[in-house]
């Protein structure tokens, strides 16, 4: 198969990828859309269960972005607060990390039969279809990156290409990379498949995966301020406190970063696993990090709109 081939294969399954995220957390965003408001309202009293419902909810849907989203725009419509949004924010970058871990569980055929099983259950009547949807797409998104890793593995033999993606394994482009792919691409969950998927493939090394994935997390916030340019002040704040947050972990994980490499190195276990491991541990402490800023940042961040109200007076 030629080059040209090999990326409109690549760049299809990809696609597909892309579309089943949404797809899937579409659908479920429908199936639970009626308790969701309820849940928000009370769990996000707490820091520690906003925390948890945050990270639950990405890993469930997949979709990082769409839980930013929607949070900003539930403190748009006064459902939860400002300060009460913080926690499910944080919380969303860590549930993303088990994209990581499905695509490295290579859980082959998997997908094949979520697909079969998803289009028939959502031929039965009732609300049960909704369930169906659900299963079709996950079973997407599991065969999307069967398709992915498949189309990607005659890049391995390309000596330009390797050559060309091995320039990520420098931190800074590497942190780059992750940040402007995710920003295109609206989610994080794509970004971090294709880069553990290129590290299984043996084109990608420890170093650039785990830049590319700690760039995501920072690539993923512009969903949320992509949101509230449209909606309130509190929305806006909201986002920027999430961007906020994810910039104060990456300054602070950039001068450790070589520690950290060395340190994933001595995990006796592949590639893949490693880079699921690095981006877990990382988002872990970003995470804890964040909670135990989150109220000075609030506190700045509603100080900077109080001076800003005192000075148009």
């Amino acid at each position: 198969m030629s080059l040209f081939n090999t990326a409109i294969t690549a760049v299809a399954a990809i696609t597909l990828f892309l579309f089943s995220l949404r797809g899937f957390s579409k659908e479920l965003q429908e199936l639970g859309a009626d308790k969701l408001n309820v849940w928000l309202t009370k769990i996000t009293k707490n820091r520690l269960q906003g925390f948890l419902l945050g990270a639950l909810i990405t890993a469930i849907i997949q979709s990082s972005s769409a839980v930013s989203s929607i949070t900003v725009a539930l403190v748009d419509s006064g459902v939860i607060s400002f300060y009460n949004s913080l926690s499910i924010l944080i919380g969303a970058n860590l549930g993303t990390t088990f994209t990581a871990w499905l695509v490295a569980f290579k859980l082959d055929n998997l997908g094949s039969i979520l697909l079969i099983l998803g289009t028939v259950v959502s031929i039965i009547p009732f609300r049960v279809q909704l369930v169906g949807k659900s299963i079709f797409y996950l079973g997407l998104i599991l065969f999307s990156l069967q398709q992915i890793s498949i189309a990607l593995k005659p890049l391995s033999d390309n000596p330009e290409f390797v050559s060309w993606l091995g320039r990520a394994d420098h931190i800074a482009i590497g942190i780059i990379a992750g940040t402007v792919i995710t920003a295109v691409v609206q989610s994080s969950s794509v970004t971090t498949g294709l880069t553990i998927i290129l590290s299984s493939q043996g084109l990608l090394g420890l170093t650039g995966a785990i830049a590319i994935v700690v760039g995501s997390n920072l690539g993923t916030t512009s969903t949320a301020l992509l949101a509230s340019l449209s909606l309130s002040r509190n929305a806006k704040r909201a986002a920027v406190a999430n961007l906020i947050f994810n910039v104060l972990g990456l300054l602070v994980f950039i001068p450790v970063t070589p520690f950290f490499i060395r340190l994933i190195e001595q995990i006796d276990t592949s590639l893949d696993y490693q880079v699921a491991i690095g981006h877990l541990i990382f988002n872990l402490v970003v995470s804890f990090f964040a909670l135990a800023l989150l109220t000075p940042v609030a506190r700045f961040l509603t100080k900077e709109k109080t001076n800003s109200e005192n000075s148009a007076k």
